[in-house]
């Protein structure tokens, strides 16, 4: 079986975005044309606190730019659209401290003092 020998990259973009890092590498064809790879490496942690790294690649040609451009976009903005800007995953992570707010329409409860009996700490 003949061995896949990985493109030089020509160009490349990194983004970190927490645990993910995502990889833009324009590598040349054989004709010496360019296309795209993206590719999602995201490290996990072992309980030894050895780590790996799980990856996924797309390779992207140029006849499919446009549409893919056009699709993404039409993702992203429905996402933004539907949802909002807010990370709503956040909200489940151990840290997260969600900022509280009243509303006027909303009602306070305060507990009664009546049924409180005086105590005076000099009597204990």
């Amino acid at each position: 079986m003949a061995e896949r020998v990985e493109q030089e990259e020509i160009f490349s973009q990194v983004l970190r975005a927490g645990r993910r890092t995502y990889f833009f590498d324009v590598r040349a064809t054989k004709a010496d044309d360019y296309y795209l790879t993206v590719t999602e490496s995201k490290k996990f942690t072992h309980d030894d606190g050895t780590f790996h790294y799980q990856k996924h690649k797309i390779y992207l040609y140029k006849e499919d730019f446009t549409d893919f451009h056009e699709m993404l976009k039409k993702a992203t903005d429905y996402i933004i659209n539907e949802k909002g800007d807010e990370v709503i995953s956040e909200r489940h992570q151990k840290d997260f401290k969600k900022e509280e707010t009243i509303t006027a329409s909303e009602e306070v409860e305060t507990p009664s003092t009546d049924s409180f009996t005086d105590i005076s700490f000099d009597d204990i």
